[in-house]
């Protein structure tokens, strides 16, 4: 049986996930923005965690950490080039280790771009990925630390994962996305009907994370910059691809 995955909203706009093995017992935490919701909702379920894996160093993904493990004496599991700027690790993981999480595979991807060390986390049984702040939901994290090669390369390497993966993404930030992916891909009627669907959900208070990567690679233009028509929009026809993702994050910084 596939994992069961809970998404859970703390703070403004930040998402925590819980990944659970209804067999074992099992369940982790994938980044920690708030306690309160996140030890609400274990409460009410009667799980206890095992293992906290933590994508990066940005407070509104670790803050928490602390105080959860006051309840939940779990492993902390981090990216090594991180260490030294996340909570204390009981395993300092790299690109391409395969960790056993909640019963399962899990493999660690560095997608360095947003920050420098920033990992997700994969589970291909469940056909999952945690992607926190590198690939969103119609977005990318900001390039605060890496270059736009870098995150190129990052969202590449997600992009090459099955088109059935559900991508869990740190925030809450999807329907100002959309507004932005209109201006330069404005003729994608899958980006058209993937608005008016996240009015809908917004207006229903409804999440619109996590979503499938097939998706994503359809509407989210960081996925796209080899495009035609955005290549076209933008006036880049002969530009390497992670020249065209760079002027796409750009004209985001500004939007």
């Amino acid at each position: 049986m596939p994992l069961e995955i809970v998404t859970i909203p703390c703070l403004s706009d930040n998402y925590a996930f819980l990944v659970h093995n209804a067999q074992s017992g099992e369940t982790a935490l994938v980044d920690a923005p708030e306690a309160a919701p996140i030890l609400k909702d274990l409460s009410q379920r009667g799980w206890k965690l095992s293992h906290i894996l933590l994508t990066h160093h940005h407070g509104d993904h670790i803050d928490a950490v602390p105080e959860i493990l006051e309840a939940h004496p779990a492993r902390v599991i981090g990216a090594a080039a991180d260490a030294h700027r996340l909570p204390p690790l009981d395993d300092k993981v790299r690109d391409g280790d395969n960790l056993t999480i909640c019963g399962e595979q899990c493999d660690v991807l560095d997608v360095s771009g947003h920050t420098v060390g920033h990992v997700a986390f994969h589970f291909p049984l469940s056909k999952a990925v945690f992607t926190a702040d590198s690939l969103m939901a119609l977005g990318c994290g900001r390039l605060f630390e890496g270059t736009a090669p870098q995150m190129w390369a990052s969202l590449s390497k997600l992009a090459a994962l099955p088109d059935d993966t559900l991508v869990c993404s740190g925030h809450e930030y999807t329907q100002a996305n959309g507004q932005f992916a209109e201006t330069i891909d404005p003729n994608n009627p899958a980006l058209k009907t993937r608005i008016a669907e996240i009015a809908d959900d917004r207006a229903a208070g409804r999440p619109t994370v996590p979503s499938l990567l097939s998706l994503e690679k359809a509407t989210n233009p960081f996925l796209r910059a080899n495009d035609a028509n955005i290549r076209r929009n933008l006036g880049l026809e002969q530009a390497a691809a992670a020249e065209v993702f760079a002027e796409i994050r750009g004209r985001k910084d500004r939007f």
